[in-house]
């Protein structure tokens, strides 16, 4: 199932190379082909608590799923690249 674009989702699995952890809640912006025909992609707009823009990532769409009543927020330190 495709997602609706500009939509909160939930991301189902860690990612580190994008500093993502499964549980983050991020903005769906659009989604693009992978370059050698593999799995699509989806970029997402990632915010801080506050509501301000802190990253863009591109993550496979498999690894998005969309926000249910039964799930609550949360919040965790973001871990700064060394």
């Amino acid at each position: 199932m495709r997602l609706k674009l500009y939509q909160e989702v939930a991301v189902t699995r860690d990612m580190p190379d994008e500093n993502l952890k499964a549980g983050d809640v991020a903005v769906l912006v659009d989604y693009v082909p992978h370059p050698r025909g593999g799995e699509e992609g989806a970029i997402l707009e990632v915010f801080n608590a506050v509501g301000e823009t802190i990253g863009v990532a591109t993550v496979p769409a498999s690894a998005i799923a969309p926000l249910r009543a039964d799930q609550v927020p949360a919040v965790r330190m973001i871990l700064q690249a060394a």
